[in-house]
């Protein structure tokens, strides 16, 4: 698989995520899908001073440091497989 194919697909799962209502997620599922977003858009988290640290920041920040360890074509494929169970499962319940 070519890096441009890796990007399109990536980038369609970005477009597919933008139309998916944030409140029909799990909190966990939410904070998997931006560690993935943030690990395949800007790699591996390098600072942990947030001198505006709440809490939410601290769960997101938890949530990236866990999956710090995948590259970032690992992450994008990670992040389009789970964007596009989400959006199946969801067509599939409102049917």
């Amino acid at each position: 698989m070519t890096t441009d194919n890796l990007e399109i697909r990536f980038q369609e799962a970005v477009e597919i995520a933008a139309t998916i209502s944030q409140s029909s997620l799990p909190q966990d599922v939410q904070l998997r899908l931006y560690a993935y977003y943030k690990q395949a858009t800007s790699g591996s988290l390098t600072t942990l001073y947030n001198p505006n640290f709440d809490l939410r920041n601290a769960f997101k920040t938890n949530a990236w440091m866990q999956i710090s360890h995948l590259s970032i074509d690992e992450a994008k494929e990670l992040y389009i497989e789970s964007i596009l169970k989400i959006h199946n499962d969801l067509l599939n319940d409102s049917k």
